[in-house]
């Protein structure tokens, strides 16, 4: 996974470079005075991320600013996916709490209320499963 990030990020870098013209002259004098570095490949993790963001304040990667975020990913979406779960939370006869107690299991968070939009669906899928099991949902 950290390798297919790092070429991600490495091949985003580059495409900035060509979107801003620059020639490897300039493009390794920008990158040491941002990232204090020779090359993109001695960059770790943070350090893409803080040359990607440099990249992208000069105008670069505007394109792919949401790449590979699905674009109804929104509020609404929010909205609806939070509403099934409190239909399913319901219907189960479950608080709240429960929904915060999957979140903290499944996601890594300490609530429902901060779970990310694209991965409400990793809730919804157990809760589902219970409402399935128990003759609510078919």
């Amino acid at each position: 996974m950290e390798d297919k990030r790092r070429k991600n990020d490495l091949a985003m870098i580059h495409i900035a470079k060509v979107e801003l013209g620059l020639d490897d002259d300039l493009y390794h004098c920008f990158l040491k005075q941002v990232c204090g570095v020779e090359s993109a490949s001695e960059l770790d993790e943070k350090g893409r991320r803080l040359f990607i963001k440099a990249l992208r304040d000069k105008g670069a990667l505007k394109k792919y600013k949401n790449a590979g975020k699905p674009h109804n990913f929104d509020e609404v979406s929010r909205k609806r996916l939070m509403s099934k779960i409190e239909a399913l939370l319901a219907e189960a006869g479950r608080p709240w709490s429960y929904a915060d107690a999957l979140a903290k299991r499944i996601c890594k968070v300490d609530r429902l209320a901060f779970v990310r939009v694209e991965d409400l669906y990793k809730i919804i899928t157990p809760l589902v499963r219970d409402a399935r099991k128990h003759g609510g949902v078919s």
